[in-house]
């Protein structure tokens, strides 16, 4: 199928890589010329496993392209995916304008039946507005269809590939049955394609990830609890994860979610609710609790030291910026709030991530940041008061724990995401704090 993809960020860029995979023909449409320039050289303007050498072969063999014509997109184009961004209001909504705006381009430009995919994180109802839209600008025949992605930054490419389900709304036969074949190379070990109306496929969206945020942020307060009765977090999630109506996954206690999905997506749903004069009181305490859960590192540092006074002048090290592994997105990351606190209780940072340094060096540009950025996590050590662990990057699990009790100043640890058992530091003479665990210090 010949497949266009408005947008060429996080979403548009992985879909279209996925779709020129499976042999389909492919134009990625952006306006942003440096980033078409970059993509059609082979630089990818983010970090995904895979996604650059996955890009660099579609093109070599021609089934992906780039270009910064919307007009061309939309001619030469069976299909074509919105995946342009919807950036969160004041008011916590989505911002439709980015949307609306391609739809309006691509009622202009029409010279022939399409099927229009909003692949955008939209609330309820945009597909109506999108439809509006287009007919606003043409009598072709058309139609649109809400095609929400579920993908886990760090992890999309298999996700994208090797789908739980896909969730195809629309209320047309024929156009159901076209993305059916679309995706069909994906879901050949019979994990289902979903198909059902616009409205139910955009609630579909939002209520997952607003039930993910939700375990993610009880999980935190069930940590918080542990910690003051003295009950250890770890065996309670075995204990309650054991059972198949809840599943193990989403309940690791840590420092609080971010990124671009969680936070914003609950608030939209919110928002929503709102809108429509409903109560969804569950998802707003889940949205106020996961802010708060962000301030638990520092809490901990304050509470350590006897008050904020006493955190003046300290050096702390610091291990992952990004919101969580195998990314460098640190939109609305745990790493910001925690640095931002320190930092305005007079402390100084040491930091290291694998891939989020050139996006935290723009995120902590102003005077209030002391913080410089090293090149390794060992680096990072060097004459620290504490070292902090933030995000759970793969080559902090199993470091050399003599080596880091020489470079840190003081063997104490925060531990954001409860990477070592605290027998084993209690052992090797570190002084360990983690989350929804006993505090433990070096034997006697």
């Amino acid at each position: 199928m010949n497949v266009g993809v408005i947008g060429a960020g996080y979403v548009g860029l992985v879909a279209g890589a996925c779709f020129a995979e499976s042999g389909n023909e492919v134009i990625c449409m952006d306006v942003d010329q440096e980033k078409i320039d970059n993509l059609t050289k082979g630089i990818i303007p983010i970090y995904e496993p895979g996604l650059e050498e996955l890009i660099k072969d579609n093109v070599q063999r021609e089934r992906l392209r780039f270009s910064t014509d919307l007009s061309a997109a939309v001619k030469g184009s069976e299909i074509i995916f919105i995946a342009v961004g919807t950036p969160q209001d004041k008011d916590g909504s989505a911002d439709l304008r980015y949307v609306l705006n391609v739809a309006k381009q691509i009622g202009e430009n029409m010279n022939g039946p399409k099927i229009v995919v909003c692949k955008s994180t939209v609330p309820v109802g945009t597909a109506d507005l999108v439809r509006e839209e287009i007919r606003k600008q043409t009598n072709i025949q058309f139609d649109v269809v809400s095609n929400p992605e579920f993908l886990k930054e760090g992890s999309a490419l298999d996700d994208f590939m090797k789908p739980d389900r896909v969730v195809i709304g629309t209320d047309s036969v024929e156009a159901g049955e076209v993305m059916r074949e679309l995706y069909s190379p994906f879901t050949r070990t019979d994990n289902p394609i979903l198909v059902m109306d616009n409205r139910s496929a955009e609630v579909t969206k939002y209520a997952a990830n607003a039930l993910l945020a939700t375990k993610v942020t009880f999980m935190n307060e069930v940590a918080n609890l542990c910690e003051v009765v003295g009950a250890d977090v770890n065996q309670v999630r075995h204990g309650i994860g054991s059972d198949s109506r809840i599943g193990q996954s989403f309940l690791f206690p840590g420092v609080g979610y971010g990124g671009s999905c969680f936070p914003k997506d609950t608030r939209a749903l919110v928002r929503t609710a709102k809108d429509y004069k409903v109560s969804f009181e569950i998802v707003e305490a889940v949205d106020r609790v996961n802010e708060a859960q962000k301030s638990r590192l520092a809490q901990k540092v304050t509470e350590y030291y006897g008050g904020a006074k006493n955190v003046q002048g300290k050096k702390f090290a610091i291990w992952g910026l990004a919101f969580k592994p195998k990314t460098d997105d640190m939109r609305e990351a745990p790493s910001i709030t925690i640095i931002s606190e320190l930092c305005a209780m007079g402390a100084s940072v040491q930091a290291y991530d694998p891939e989020a340094i050139a996006v935290a060096k723009k995120v902590f540009s102003g005077p209030q940041y002391k913080i410089a950025f090293a090149q390794s996590n060992y680096d990072a050590l060097k004459g620290a008061d504490a070292l902090l662990i933030i995000t759970e990057w793969g080559e902090f699990r199993r470091p050399n724990f003599t080596k880091m009790a020489e470079l840190l100043a003081k063997p104490v640890i925060f531990d954001g995401r409860n990477l070592f058992e605290p027998a084993k530091m209690r052992r090797l003479g570190f002084t360990y704090h983690s989350i929804g665990r006993k505090t433990v210090s070096p034997e006697a």
